[in-house]
């Protein structure tokens, strides 16, 4: 068994496929294949259920599955560390982000790595909610995560570090049924509306589920887990969006009315790292997250 092995079994798990992985990875599919049923008479095991063009993880598989990412992130920090003892000259940041908190204040946080370490690249991983992003922190997918939640971060499995809250507000089109110059809504008033709402277990969604709790009448128009979509479908008049203020300037400059919402209901906005030694590239990265908002004077969150 060698990292190099362990590193296509984990392409073929985040990919799902044999033909994907070895797209990715920049591999014919025989040899990532044969890469692969090596390892599994090395382990003297099965690692995945192979139905047709599908793989399923066997259970062997799955134990498998945080030892290969201990090991191959062991070795990553083994080269980081020797590499930036002549300076942050290179190296990957690998971050895992719910889709509103890419938009804001995650495409800052880039900016001003970047501007402080050219040559070191990111890498954002999708995750669609708050367990979705410590769970991939805490095995090793990433090294570090950006999330939103209503509730403090209590895992004890990683590091958490607050950042400022981002409240909620509503997206309406400039043509619908709000009158310009109307700039705060109470959130009673939503009554009647249709509304474009997330998936179960964001925030987003559980703004419009409390909503609904109360008593008041909404209808779910569009449960979406593509974010990219909001914008388009409140222009189209589909119907209106509760989103975090990530969204603002980009829905203002697509036209649409943004309205902050009443009584103000805000989200958590947390960066989580794993704990003990992390890569030389990730701590600069979290050490430019944190002095930027040391600077603004960000309390931390209780």
């Amino acid at each position: 068994m060698d990292v190099r092995q362990l590193e296509y079994f984990l392409a073929v798990v985040d990919h799902g496929s044999f033909n994907r992985a070895a797209t990715a990875l920049y591999l014919s599919q025989p040899s990532l294949s044969q890469a692969v049923r090596a390892l599994e008479r090395d382990l003297g095991s099965d690692l995945f259920h192979r139905i047709g063009r599908r793989v399923v993880l066997t259970d062997a598989g799955t134990a498998l599955i945080e030892p290969a990412r201990t090991a191959v992130r062991g070795l990553e920090l083994a080269r980081a560390s020797v590499e930036s003892v002549h300076g942050l000259r290179s190296g990957r940041v690998q971050i895992a982000a719910m889709p509103s908190q890419a938009v804001a204040p995650l495409t800052g946080m880039i900016g001003r790595f970047h501007r402080a370490h050219p040559g070191v690249s990111v890498t954002v991983r999708a995750a669609f909610t708050a367990r979705d992003v410590t769970e991939m922190v805490r095995t090793g997918v990433t090294e570090l995560g950006l999330l939103a939640s209503p509730d403090p971060i209590r895992d004890p499995e990683v590091c958490a570090h607050p950042l400022p809250e981002q409240r909620f507000v509503l997206l309406a089109p400039s043509d619908g049924p709000f009158a310009h110059g109307t700039t705060v809504l109470d959130r009673k008033d939503l009554a009647g509306y249709r509304l474009i709402v997330g998936q179960q277990g964001t925030g987003m969604r559980r703004y419009v589920d409390d909503l609904v709790a109360e008593g008041v009448e909404v209808t779910l128009a569009v449960e979406v887990e593509h974010r990219v979509a909001i914008l388009p479908l409140v222009l189209a008049g589909v119907g209106l969006a509760v989103v975090t203020d990530a969204w603002r300037e980009l829905a203002r400059q697509a036209g649409v009315l943004v309205l902050d919402l009443e009584p103000r209901t805000s989200l958590r906005v947390t960066l989580v790292g794993r704990h003990g030694t992390t890569t030389p590239a990730a701590e600069a990265f979290l050490r430019t997250v944190l002095t930027d908002a040391a600077d603004n004077a960000v309390e931390p969150l209780s």
